[in-house]
């Protein structure tokens, strides 16, 4: 049985990582990443731009702890390639649960050999205190974001 590679980076912070293979072509992904009503559908009400220096939020149902707001700003934009996004939130004062986050979004895109769209994704940023976060974030980039993406595509015309 082969090792699983240590996921914090150079800074000792920790990323989550997730792979998916769409049958739609990098331009239909790239929509569901960067307009607002697509993306709200599979991921939260948003005001994303895919312009860099683009401030917007994500909103979620607030929870203890946190306030159902996550505050981004564009990084990078490299249309049907890439897009980079801040992802802010949470509450400074509480350590633990729902404590403050300050990590980085990336998604990249490249058109598979086969046909359709690879993905991958990084969220990077998470501290050792941020255990909750990491391991619920985790679990919805894994598994519910691509599901909820995958219905999204397969909507599109």
């Amino acid at each position: 049985m082969g090792q699983t590679a240590d996921p914090r980076n150079t800074e000792g912070t920790r990323a989550i990582v997730a792979d998916y293979h769409f049958p739609q072509s990098p331009e239909q992904v790239w929509r569901a990443l960067t307009e607002p009503a697509l993306l709200a559908k599979w991921l939260m009400p948003n005001n994303i731009l895919p312009v860099v220096g683009h401030r917007f939020t994500f909103q979620a149902q607030p929870m203890a702890g946190w306030d159902g707001v996550a505050h981004c700003e564009v990084l990078a934009v490299e249309p049907l390639r890439r897009l980079s996004y801040s992802w802010r939130g949470g509450n400074k004062e509480v350590q633990g649960y729902g404590q403050y986050l300050d990590t980085v979004v990336t998604w990249t895109l490249a058109a598979a050999a086969g046909g359709g769209t690879d993905v991958h994704l990084v969220h990077d940023g998470f501290t050792a205190k941020d255990d909750f976060p990491y391991n619920a974030m985790g679990n919805g980039w894994r598994t519910g974001a691509p599901a909820g993406l995958a219905r999204v595509l397969a909507e599109l015309v």
